[in-house]
């Protein structure tokens, strides 16, 4: 009963900062993350999955990997750099994770950011994460070349080179390639029957690909 009131009033804390922070994006879902914790909190140890729209819409992942432990945090159409400067607080380093898997910084380049910001932003949230959690593995899912976004593929091609190089020299790290399974075959074009009528977000038979690269990674 103890632990319970605890965590409630850490919740309450939390939302009485968010709501005094002008301009907290997406700051409803945050309170709701942490409504959720505050009900029951994930074990430590856990596998979290972190990043924009793309974790956010993956509902049945827990499912896909039930005999693991699978916190998803996926946050609205955010970009990696919020994560970087509010995020980390609040839905990653609590829960103390064993495995991190970011899938962020397609809306960055989408908003108008290069493909080198992103890959700067990644670095200082591996360095934050290194520091707070040395032990935890750090898994960068890439930047997805989404069709309706075709426009920007050169930064994203740029972001994910960069990403990938970095992580080369890391310890507990890997670059994971879930971009090159969504394309049709023996092309560089995305295979649209994968993604939902926006042709931005992946549709089940999307995920299926994703599930069959994260697979040993989770695992």
């Amino acid at each position: 009963m103890k632990a319970k009131l605890i965590l409630l009033f850490i919740s309450i804390s939390i939302c009485t900062q968010l709501h005094a922070q002008t301009g907290f994006p997406f700051d409803d879902e945050i309170r709701e993350f942490k409504h959720q914790d505050s009900l029951k909190f994930p074990p430590k140890n856990a596998i979290l999955f972190i990043g924009s729209s793309s974790i956010r819409k993956w509902t049945d992942l827990e499912q896909r990997f039930a005999k693991e432990p699978i916190i998803r945090r996926g946050v609205g159409g955010c970009e990696l750099w919020q994560v970087v400067d509010y995020y980390t607080p609040y839905i990653l380093f609590p829960y103390h994770p064993r495995k991190i898997f970011i899938y962020a910084g397609e809306n960055d380049i989408a908003a108008g950011k290069t493909g080198k910001f992103v890959f700067e932003e990644f670095q200082k949230l591996w360095e934050m994460i290194n520091k707070k959690l040395p032990d935890a593995t750090i898994y960068f899912m890439s930047i997805k070349p989404s069709p309706s976004r075709a426009k920007f593929f050169p930064e994203v091609e740029i972001a994910n080179k960069l990403v990938k190089n970095y992580l080369n020299n890391k310890p507990n790290s890997a670059f994971i390639d879930v971009s090159s399974v969504i394309l049709k075959r023996n092309t560089t074009v995305s295979d649209s029957s994968l993604f939902e009528s926006d042709l931005l977000h992946l549709n089940s038979k999307g995920y299926d690909k994703w599930q069959a690269v994260l697979e040993p990674y989770v695992k």
